[in-house]
């Protein structure tokens, strides 16, 4: 959330400093504190009585938001009102008889959900003369004893079907994810989609990586053998390498393969790495259709090098790009390619131009091939 500063100097324009409603757009707040800037601002030029009677607020009140905005250096966001959450709330008090009772049904029978223990608890609490919980009660009391560690804990266990031996199934932890919201890209590089293209080819699983700017509709792939985060990693690598731009967001699906080792590649590399919904693939929208333009367009005539010999698909699929992003017209870029469009629209140099043939593995970025 963007923010706009009110320096001492300034305090009597906070009418003309507020004109610009977008540094505030996305506060939960904001109705009240354009309210409360307009307020202040009439404050100072017609005084307290006329404020009074104009707002009905009183001059302590006035006072106390000017000091909210000292402290804060004029911060806008500090005019928002303060949460009126209580500082002291109440705590569940559960009867000991019954967390005893639930603990030890989760310990003889690991899978009981709260509807079952509360069928349980209705007998139990009859024989003891206690009030029954009810089902919902029954989960914030397992929610509480998860919480006190008091609950068993097992391992997760999966049967590799190469060699049959039981393995310790990892658990994936959780991630706070950061969803795009309404943000929208205004240069290219500021949001890149990322998903992948997986092909059965006679039995043999590939996956395509692919990538799009949002924006300038520049784009890339890249095969792998594995869906493993660490592929993914090394294909943002390869995508930062070859975009004529900087990659400042990416947004992906909830695949295994942008967890672990590519978000941990964003974090380092300073990059916002956002989140689609579950089951929302038209958030990806940009990608999806290139996804539909790769397939149609390349990868279905190469299916059988795609099988056989994975880096010579990959030289291919390089000569492709090259003319996806330099030649073929675009209908979203008014049948320009997307290079044309980077270079009429933001200055780019035509050293960034070439028609240089895919002849090794490492990607040159200022001739946008790859060189032994």
């Amino acid at each position: 959330m963007q923010q706009i500063y009110l320096y001492e100097s300034m305090v009597t324009g906070y009418a003309r400093k507020t004109m610009n409603n977008t540094h505030i757009t996305h506060h939960p707040h904001r109705a009240t504190i354009e309210w409360r800037i307009k307020v202040l601002s009439f404050y100072d030029r017609y005084g307290q009585e006329a404020t009074n009677e104009a707002f009905n607020v009183s001059r302590s009140t006035i006072f106390l938001w000017k000091q909210k905005l000292k402290d804060s250096h004029g911060q806008l966001s500090s005019l928002a009102p303060a949460s009126r959450a209580p500082k002291t709330r109440r705590k569940r008090t559960t009867d000991s008889r019954i967390t005893d009772f639930i603990v030890k049904q989760r310990i003889d029978h690991p899978r009981l959900g709260k509807d079952k223990l509360a069928a349980l608890l209705a007998q139990y609490c009859s024989n003891e003369d206690i009030q029954c919980p009810s089902a919902s009660t029954v989960g914030r009391i397992l929610l509480d004893l998860k919480a006190q560690h008091r609950l068993p804990t097992y391992d997760h266990l999966s049967m590799s079907a190469k060699t049959g031996r039981l393995l310790h199934r990892t658990i994936r932890p959780s991630l706070k994810k950061r969803r795009r919201g309404d943000y929208r890209p205004s240069v290219p590089g500021d949001l890149v989609q990322i998903d992948t293209v997986v092909k059965f080819i006679l039995g043999i699983r590939r996956y395509c990586v692919t990538a799009i700017d949002v924006h300038g509709r520049f784009s890339f792939a890249y095969a792998y053998r594995s869906p493993s985060s660490a592929n993914a990693a090394d294909f943002l690598s390869k995508l930062q390498t070859v975009a004529p731009f900087e990659v400042k967001r990416v947004q992906t699906d909830n695949g295994s393969e942008f967890y672990k080792h590519f978000h941990t590649a964003c974090e380092e590399k300073g990059l916002v790495h956002f989140w689609n919904y579950p089951r929302s693939p038209k958030m990806n929208a940009r990608v999806e259709r290139f996804n539909r333009t790769i397939q149609e367009e390349y990868m279905d005539a190469e299916l059988d090098v795609m099988a056989a010999d994975l880096e010579q698909f990959n030289h291919n699929l390089m000569n492709w790009l090259i003319w996806y992003n330099t030649e073929r017209p675009h209908y979203s870029l008014g049948q320009i390619s997307p290079m044309r469009y980077l270079i009429n629209n933001f200055g780019l140099s035509n050293m960034l131009w070439t028609h240089t043939k895919y002849v090794g593995t490492q990607i040159d970025r200022r001739h946008i091939h790859l060189v032994e």
